[in-house]
């Protein structure tokens, strides 16, 4: 899928509601030694982009003819409608390395075979060096197996084992463990409480001065 974006020279916020107006978003196309593009793109097309593709997929998007390779470098979303405010775009030298963040997956979350059981997610994601065609989507590592007391490290990953991607931690930085359930402990009664559950109320003071 391609990203169809148009320039755009009209700033201000009377310019950028009437694009919301009319279902387009503002954005900005970031590059390396070159002046930054100021574009706009139909907000449909660019949720669905980013739902697919997130932050550590590059893509393709052509802007008047031109094509360019891209990652989303920041999406700002509406803070009560599921609405995308502005976005901004980094272009990507196929032949340059780059640093970029990318999620940790556990596989198989759901189908450890120890329980009862509690899954303990240290990293939720990982940075990496790579050229672009050797970028991952994701950083993965299956749980199915795990044991109370194991500890997968980053050298667990799939991706450690590929070398031609550099991964910015210690191949011993803990990734996730399976630990024993925590039961919820009942509050036990305090001798406050005991003597405060004998005192009379004043109904059961009353009664008795009418009984005498």
């Amino acid at each position: 899928m391609k990203l169809n974006l148009k320039t755009r020279d009209s700033k201000g916020k009377n310019k950028v509601d009437k694009l919301r107006a009319n279902g387009e978003v503002p954005g900005v196309i970031y590059s390396k030694g070159q002046e930054a593009k100021v574009v706009k793109g139909l907000e449909k097309d660019l949720l669905k982009m980013y739902q697919t593709e997130g932050y550590s997929n590059i893509f393709e998007v052509e802007v008047d003819g031109e094509t360019i390779s891209v990652l989303f470098k920041d999406v700002q979303m509406h803070h009560i409608k599921n609405a995308m405010v502005h976005f901004d775009l980094f272009e990507v030298d196929m032949n340059v390395e780059l640093t970029v963040d990318i999620p940790v997956v556990l596989e198989g979350r759901d189908e450890i075979r120890v329980q009862p059981s509690s899954l303990i997610q240290v990293l939720n994601e990982i940075q990496v060096t790579c050229l672009p065609k050797n970028l991952p989507s994701e950083a993965i590592v299956n749980v199915v197996d795990m044991q109370i007391g194991d500890v997968l490290t980053v050298a667990d990953l799939d991706i450690a084992k590929d070398e031609n991607i550099k991964i910015e931690l210690d191949p011993e930085e803990t990734v996730a463990s399976l630990v024993e359930p925590t039961e919820e402990v009942e509050p036990e009664e305090t001798e406050g409480e005991e003597v405060s559950a004998e005192v009379p109320t004043v109904s059961e003071t009353e009664e008795a001065s009418e009984e005498e």
